[in-house]
């Protein structure tokens, strides 16, 4: 028996859940007939709030694997459905790598999140087919900022490879920043007054519209970058919703999925070389 388990952050808020982890696991289920289709997320947190909060019970990538490899699957694809192969992208390698060791399974395969190769060696560009499934947002009119997560893991350079990406296709307008990584929101404002910027859209860089778009960009506190751009001058437009509403974005994940299905691309994350960043 053969079986997906696509595997996100994760979010509290039910409504953006909806619009786009549901979506995709969905259209998963919609593509891949024959195969089981289950949901995990690397978020312990958010898993313990919606357990205490809602009574709703989400797992883990151990434990999900943990639950195929019991009930009989033997073939299983985890699909990530971040964007970078960051933190929470090696976590669910680690967990990967250990159920192969142990040969629980008769092939599992890990798929590459949203952004990985860039071209080279015979590899696809993830983030030229990136800009173009998120193509409707960046050719929005005036200037757009857009937040990611960001973090002190390398991957964090898929950041600033995306920005040099969208510069080299001419979208001088658009501007990347993260939340917890490089660049900062003050970078971000330094190089928008330097444009003479007074007027941005503000647009998540996100799988998901839910905490860090809600409070983080858009909230009323003033450290929300909302409130830090109007201290600065300059005023904000908010698109509210994660790019995992896209339709052409969920096709990343599932040509991902075809990809690991046909071994396209063996060895993500262990041997192959062509990215910004290779894990």
């Amino acid at each position: 028996m053969k079986a997906i388990l696509a595997v996100s952050f994760g979010t509290t808020h039910k409504d953006t859940l909806k619009k786009t982890i549901e979506k995709i696991e969905d259209r998963i289920r919609e593509e891949f007939k024959n195969y089981e289709v289950r949901r995990a997320f690397t978020a312990h947190i958010v898993i313990k709030v919606l357990k205490t909060r809602d009574g709703i019970i989400e797992n883990t990538p151990e434990e999900a694997l943990e639950k195929l490899k019991a009930q009989g699957y033997d073939e299983i694809i985890v699909q990530p459905l971040h964007i970078i192969p960051g933190e929470e992208y090696e976590y669910v390698k680690h967990v990967v790598d250990n159920f192969r060791k142990q040969g629980a399974f008769k092939k599992i395969i890990l798929g590459r999140p949203a952004l990985y190769f860039k071209g080279e060696e015979n590899v696809p560009d993830d983030y030229a087919i990136f800009t173009q499934a998120i193509r409707e947002i960046l050719n929005k009119e005036g200037t757009i900022v857009m937040m990611g997560h960001g973090s002190n893991h390398p991957a964090n350079a898929c950041y600033p490879c995306l920005q040099s990406v969208l510069s080299d296709q001419g979208y001088d307008n658009v501007y990347i920043g993260t939340v917890e990584g490089y660049p900062t929101i003050n970078q971000v404002i330094a190089r928008l007054k330097k444009a003479s910027v007074k007027e941005v859209t503000l647009v998540p860089l996100m799988l998901v519209a839910g905490d860090h778009v809600k409070n983080d960009m858009a909230g009323d506190d003033e450290a929300s970058w909302k409130n830090i751009l109007k201290s600065n001058e300059i005023n904000s437009n908010l698109y509210m919703h994660g790019l995992g509403e896209l339709e052409k974005f969920q096709n990343i994940y599932l040509q991902h999925i075809s990809d690991a299905i046909n071994d396209s691309y063996s060895g993500v994350g262990q041997t192959k070389k062509g990215g910004c960043f290779n894990g």
